[in-house]
């Protein structure tokens, strides 16, 4: 039975065996000289806030965003490529018939297959992030802040998930479709809705965010930009700004900045106007103690939503492929 899954999965497998090393080789030799560039302006600049460290995510940025989305790209192809035709493409050709009614049950047949290719495909898509993680480790430090979704969804574990959940789906699919070409285009979308569904309406509330007031640094109020001005108009208006939360990630939207009474800072009640000076600006923005009221995961619970995210897909996947089981079964039989 093993050697039967190979035989028939190998041109597959050797295709990502392929691509994975032209990539690999892309990202080391890519990877190498990132590294050393960073070094090198480390050297210069040991708090990493002047220009030479800050121009490498300008100048590495293709292969940065390409990796990452790779990682977020292979699952669902694998899905798509090798999940939808596990089935779809024996009922297509008629196959089933003849492997249906060997000494293997159904049950058995399925379970090698879907293992064999499960394990394929955690192993490629592990090898994938993992270069890509260690390639682009430099400037996700330069970010600080691994909840931005699309570095969320290429990094640690979660990847590993989404290529089983991947898998089964693909498998899924193709049982109930029948077809390997149509359920291949389902999978891609359903693949790509959960991906814009996870980190919108599930990942937020992992776990309950926390509710605090979040001082603002003058350097924020420096970057920071106004809304609601348009037309003439001064409302309570909104600061978007760098919030004093290192690596956290920022539910809320816009907020009023306020001041230690709590009154919202408007055009008209911003406190050191008049004032020309940077230095003694700075030191009046500091003794104003000005906040804004924040919402958001802190950075240390970066792990614990890891975790969480790929035990929601591996349970998926469980579900997925005891569904699969059972149809098989019974409503094929």
């Amino acid at each position: 039975m093993i050697w039967l899954s190979w035989r028939q999965f190998r041109v597959q497998l050797l295709v990502a065996v392929a691509a994975l090393f032209a990539v690999g080789v892309y990202l080391l030799i890519s990877g190498f000289q990132l590294h050393n560039a960073y070094n090198n302006a480390l050297a210069g600049c040991p708090n990493g806030g002047c220009s030479p460290v800050s121009q490498l995510t300008t100048q590495y940025s293709f292969p940065y965003y390409l990796g990452s989305g790779l990682v977020l790209l292979v699952p669902g192809l694998i899905g798509a490529f090798w999940g939808a035709p596990l089935i779809a493409r024996e009922l297509e050709t008629g196959t089933h018939r003849l492997i249906w009614n060997q000494s293997i049950t159904r049950t058995r047949w399925l379970a090698v297959k879907l293992l064999s290719i499960v394990l394929a495909a955690v192993t490629t898509t592990g090898l994938l992030s993992l270069l890509v993680s260690w390639f682009a480790s430099p400037l996700d430090r330069i970010n600080n802040n691994r909840f931005i979704p699309l570095l969320f969804s290429a990094r640690g574990v979660v990847p590993l998930g989404y290529a089983a959940f991947a898998v089964a789906l693909g498998t899924c699919v193709g049982l109930l479709i029948r077809r390997s070409v149509p359920a291949m285009a389902a999978v891609l979308a359903v693949f790509a809705a959960v991906q814009v569904l996870m980190p919108l309406a599930v990942r937020p509330h992992l776990e309950s965010p926390v509710h605090g007031n979040v001082a603002l640094t003058s350097e924020a109020l420096k970057s920071a930009s106004l809304i609601g001005f348009a037309n003439g108009t001064d409302p309570a208006a909104p600061f978007v700004a760098d919030l004093n939360v290192p690596g956290a990630w920022v539910l809320s939207g816009a907020e009023p900045v306020r001041t230690s009474s709590g009154q919202a800072l408007t055009m008209a009640t911003q406190p050191c106007a008049n004032v020309s000076d940077a230095a003694t600006h700075d030191a009046c923005l500091a003794k104003a103690d000005l906040h804004v009221t924040a919402t958001y995961q802190p950075a240390d619970r970066y792990w614990a939503f890891q975790w969480y995210e790929t035990a929601i897909f591996l349970a998926l996947t469980a579900g997925l492929a005891g569904f699969s089981a059972w149809w098989l079964r019974g409503k094929l039989a």
